[in-house]
């Protein structure tokens, strides 16, 4: 009767505990990372008799977790992904709205701003056209300044973003470390009895840091994982837990670095940070926010140089020359402020580097790294930030200064010591969004009128005709270094005269006395006339001795003795040249090599980001898909099915039910064979 007893009692034992375990699956059906549990039942080993082997009831031999590694592991990579992809998507369609947006984007501004110059041209002498032409050349500078500040908002949010989700990897990677050690410690552990819920809880965490960055597990001895990066850093070991910071970059203190720290050794990680949130937000950050710093001033620097240029070599309401109408692209400060040094250049530093715009059309909106080399430092290289590639390398002269020349700007080595070593970020137009300015405040300051003029002789016999000329500079390009011609307010010095010689030949004088012209100096005696073309007056070249910052076209046929004046433009307010000019430069391409206008520049930037933005949509939709089958695939194997652990727990009952029966049998056959010895 014992033995029935116990094969009915290890039966009740059993299918509680199998009842217990259903239970537990039902109740924890909605628990994130739970893995259904199932309960492995073995035979007792039965009593051998001579008719053969008799049962003894039955024993639990594991209570099994239902996972599988592969499939947890696809998981974890496909949560990475899907984390990459959703932030780089969040952060683009932000960016992509801003830019693109009607009301936050540049280019109504920029049309505002040249069809208020078009239609000042039609009345410059207007004031309250004129006034519309201040008040949209401020709107213009205030859309580069909010588009500027908005772009830095968002860098300063991505970059909370990452210390935020730097302290929640912090966070996980402690908590898998004590998981680790309590896994280790568990009970049973040498008899193979794995603890179901902590494995549950650590493959959670480890769902929940793949989130938010890339990482490689790997199984070790006594039930423990070490986690690494995807480049292999290792983040846990056992129950031992790194910790990741973020600091300042030493070449850029905009940009984030970050740093593992284990023990007392300190190892810069940040090209092993991929996958994830913050892969996605480095991704993000290098790759597209950065470049629009820089494409947003390159065009700022265009308009502010084509801009500057044109209103110098006008004539104002007043009768003088036009000024700056937008900031000096190369002030002193604005020179400086495009070169940061390195933080761990080696004492004096005392290098002083500037950068100097030469032409906006060349510029390409990309930053560059100058590394010193040698002994002395005395060695150079230039480097494209984002590729690597070298673009120019030589060695420095002594004495100092020293220009290296690149497309669109020279870097200027002014003075001080370099060592090896050292090196300094050229970013040529990150900040010129920012710094642009509108340096005109009164409405008569805007130069509409050119400033030179010219008429032929009341008795000139032949067909000639004289231009009213065109201002090419009122400095020389080469040197900086103002022309004689202006050197007076509202004075060509000195005024010219073009007499012909022979209908072929002419001379150009100094007409300071109109009654006795005098040759040049250099003298410009004895130039060839060809009848039949036009006739360019003065050369084009800055290096030529005869190059005047202007010049004249003479058409038709002179004759001998014919003659034509070149002055300044006195009383010239109805003057509407220059305006028509600078009107025009907003439809001129005077961007990326003289292919491009700025609107179009501006355009290219939107569609980069646009184009990103979508490409950005459908990654993220891809991913979505990617984790949506690897979740599902993992639900098959791991998740809790309802159905189907109702059909167990009726399945256990009616076995518990059962073994209970046989515990009431035995009873009766006990109570049965007691009642017959009485």
């Amino acid at each position: 009767m014992a033995g029935l007893i116990n094969i009915g009692l290890s039966g009740i034992l059993g299918h509680q505990s199998a009842l217990n375990t259903t239970g537990n699956n039902i109740t924890n059906a909605n628990t994130p990372g739970y893995s259904r549990q199932q309960v492995i039942f073995d035979a007792r080993s039965g009593i051998n008799t001579g008719a053969g082997t008799i049962g003894t009831g039955v024993s639990i031999e594991d209570i099994r977790r239902v996972a599988d590694d592969f499939v947890v592991n696809q998981l974890r990579s496909d949560t990475s992904l899907f984390g990459e992809q959703s932030a780089l998507n969040s952060e683009l369609t932000r960016l992509d709205n801003l830019l693109g947006g009607e009301t936050t984007g540049l280019n109504t501004a920029l049309n505002n701003f040249f069809t208020s110059l078009q239609s000042a041209a039609e009345d410059p002498a207007a004031l309250p056209q004129r006034q519309l032409v201040l008040s949209e050349a401020q709107g213009l500078v205030t859309r580069f300044q909010s588009l500027n500040s908005s772009l830095i908002q968002q860098r300063e949010s991505v970059r909370s973003q990452m210390q935020a989700s730097t302290a929640d990897i912090n966070s996980l990677l402690s908590s898998i470390a004590d998981l680790n050690g309590a896994i280790s410690e568990s009970p049973g552990l040498a008899q193979g009895k794995m603890p179901n819920d902590l494995l549950d809880k650590r493959d959670e965490q480890l769902r929940q840091l793949s989130e938010l960055v890339q990482v490689k597990v790997t199984p070790v001895d006594g039930g423990q994982i070490n986690v690494s990066l995807a480049g292999g850093q290792a983040l846990v070991t056992g129950d031992r837990a790194s910790s990741l910071t973020t600091a300042d970059s030493d070449s850029d203190p905009n940009q984030l670095v970050f740093k593992l720290q284990t023990g007392n050794r300190v190892a810069d990680v940040t090209g092993q940070i991929v996958g994830g949130e913050l892969g996605g937000l480095r991704t993000f950050q290098t790759k597209v926010l950065e470049p629009a710093f820089g494409q947003l001033g390159r065009i700022a620097i265009a308009v502010s140089q084509q801009l500057n240029q044109q209103h110098q070599i006008g004539m104002d309401l007043e009768g003088d020359l036009g000024g700056l109408m937008f900031t000096d692209i190369n002030s002193r400060q604005a020179q400086l402020g495009r070169v940061t040094p390195n933080a761990n250049n080696l004492p004096p530093q005392s290098g002083v580097v500037g950068v100097e715009i030469t032409d906006s059309a060349d510029l390409a909106g990309v930053n560059y790294e100058l590394k010193f080399s040698g002994n002395n430092g005395e060695d150079f290289a230039v480097v494209d930030t984002q590729t690597g590639k070298v673009l120019r390398q030589g060695q420095l002269p002594d004495p100092l200064p020293a220009e290296i020349s690149m497309p669109g700007f020279n870097i200027v080595v002014e003075s001080g010591q370099f060592q090896d070593g050292d090196s300094f970020l050229i970013n040529p137009t990150r900040n010129a969004a920012a710094d642009i300015e509108l340096m005109i405040e009164r409405e008569e300051d805007l130069a509409f009128a050119t400033p030179i003029t010219a008429d032929a002789d009341l008795g000139n016999s032949g067909t000639g005709s004289i231009s009213q000329g065109t201002m090419l500079s009122v400095n020389n390009p080469l040197t900086n270094v103002p022309l004689s011609n202006f050197t007076q307010r509202g004075e060509l010095s000195p005024p010219l005269v073009v007499r012909f010689t022979s209908a072929t030949t002419y001379d150009i004088l100094d007409a300071s006395d109109p009654a006795n012209p005098v040759p040049l100096t250099p003298p410009m005696t004895g130039q060839t006339f060809q009848e039949g073309i036009s006739n360019k007056i003065f050369s084009e070249d800055p290096s030529d001795p005869n190059y005047r910052g202007f010049q004249f076209e003479i058409n038709g046929n002179p004759e001998a003795g014919d003659m034509f004046t070149i002055d300044y433009n006195t009383d010239g307010v109805s003057d509407n040249r220059n305006a028509q000019i600078l009107g025009g430069l907003g439809t001129e391409n005077t961007m990326n090599g003289g292919n491009q206008s700025f609107s179009e520049a501006y355009g290219g930037l939107v569609e980069t980001v646009g184009v990103t933005t979508r490409q950005s949509q459908l990654d993220k939709d891809a991913g979505a898909a990617l984790l949506e089958q690897s979740t599902n695939q993992r639900e098959s194997v791991s998740g809790v099915n309802l159905d189907e652990e109702a059909g167990k727990l009726i399945q256990y009952q009616a076995a518990y039910n059962a073994s209970a029966q046989v515990m009431s049998v035995a009873q009766d056959l006990f109570d049965t064979l007691l009642s017959t010895f009485r």
